[in-house]
């Protein structure tokens, strides 16, 4: 096809890093901080559906003016009526100012920025943008959302992500992309090599901002936003505006126009409980008994650690359990098959670190088990954001020792 995004999906070929980089920079973030004591009595209550008001957009995505290609793809993809972030988020950026987006995962995010990126990059051959997102997984569906989207333009772009193979990222920004997608730590791997130039780029978008700084990629996002050259439209998009987003968004725009939407209480649709414990054995033993409920026909648990991960979904298989890993050790091949049997329901259980807590969007999970305590009650909040979705009520289980 004319459009050609060519992310590097494969990965048995190694993963192509070398001293210095993005792995050894990973093991320094800690991904979420210091520990933070959370009182095991918020980990309990009853699931509360709130009946969500419609919303009336002003504009139908005919309203905005959009390249009639990218009319015509949202067209068959059966784009007609905009989300609320959409709505208020695209005419804006359409005129070229800096756009700030508070507004939960889940919200339409990707076609808010999506579609004003797309439309200046049809608009302006010399034109270019980078997006970043804080995770792989997140890169990956962006990149698959903006590819439908702007089908038979003949945009050229590069996902720039961990656990692949450092080659075909190399080819593809030889080809100068007009797109670029990454995570920040493979990106900045890029820009110490030489391979990305960033002098040229006129857009950047920022993507899940609070959970980037959560990750402990705050002087990586940073220094990347130092490295563009003259004037560039921002788009930074996040779920909080808590001090650290606030003091990067004032650094790098310019008279940003903020749009807040409401942001919508995951924990609402969910009901939540303790399951406590003793011993090791006694954990595993309840754990087997919650998974084999007829209620629960897809669940992610969460853990702390890559290799206890990896021990807990070993040993439910060996219970007979269909379960897959997720976690940033393992290659992004790996990741993406693990993924992928989960959303066929090929298997119904998933065990992973917060890697999972944010950009996986799939609608029929069940249960959320929290394995262990997550360091902050935010990153509670997010795992358990991953049932209870689509209007349905989900459930949350929390593992506190006695």
């Amino acid at each position: 096809m004319s459009y050609s995004y060519r992310s590097t999906r494969s990965s048995a070929r190694g993963s192509g890093r070398r001293p210095g980089g993005q792995q050894n920079r990973n093991r320094s973030r800690g991904g979420g901080g210091n520990r933070q004591y959370i009182d095991p009595s918020r980990f309990i209550k009853v699931a509360n559906p709130v009946e969500t008001q419609s919303y009336e957009p002003l504009n139908a995505f005919t309203d905005f003016a959009l390249p009639q290609l990218l009319q015509d793809n949202l067209a068959k993809l059966g784009y007609k009526l905009p989300s609320p972030i959409q709505d208020q988020a695209i005419p804006v950026a359409l005129t070229g100012k800096d756009v700030i987006g508070i507004a939960s995962t889940g919200t339409g995010k990707t076609a808010a920025f999506g579609l004003p990126v797309l439309a200046r990059l049809l608009a302006d051959r010399k034109s270019a943008a980078l997006i970043v997102a804080p995770t792989r997984e997140l890169a990956q569906q962006i990149e698959a959302e903006l590819r439908k989207i702007a089908r038979g333009s003949g945009l050229t772009g590069a996902v720039l992500i961990g656990g692949t193979s450092m080659g075909p990222q190399l080819r593809d920004l030889r080809a100068k992309p007009r797109v670029v997608i990454g995570t920040p730590g493979r990106i900045k791997d890029h820009l110490e090599r030489g391979t990305l130039n960033l002098q040229n780029f006129t857009m950047v978008v920022l993507d899940e901002v609070d959970r980037m700084l959560d990750m402990g990629f705050v002087n990586d996002v940073t220094d990347i936003l130092s490295q563009f050259g003259g004037e560039r439209q921002s788009f930074f998009f996040s779920a909080t505006m808590d001090e650290r987003v606030r003091k990067l968004i004032t650094v790098f725009t310019e008279n940003p126009v903020t749009i807040a939407l409401k942001a919508s209480s995951a924990s609402e649709n969910v009901h939540q409980d303790v399951v406590k414990f003793q011993s090791h054995n006694e954990k595993l033993d309840k754990l087997h008994d919650i998974l084999i409920r007829d209620e629960v026909s897809k669940a992610i648990i969460f853990d702390e650690t890559q290799r206890s991960v990896e021990r807990l979904s070993n040993e439910l298989v060996a219970r007979g359990f269909q379960a897959e890993s997720l976690h940033g050790g393992k290659s992004q091949g790996q990741r993406q098959r693990a993924l992928a049997k989960f959303k066929k329901s090929e298997v119904r259980v998933l065990v992973a670190t917060d890697v999972a807590a944010r950009g996986i969007d799939i609608v029929d999970i069940t249960h959320v088990v929290n394995y262990s305590v997550p360091k902050v009650y935010d990153d509670y909040i997010h795992r358990i954001g991953r049932a209870g979705r689509a209007g349905k009520v989900g459930y949350a289980l929390t593992f506190v020792g006695k």
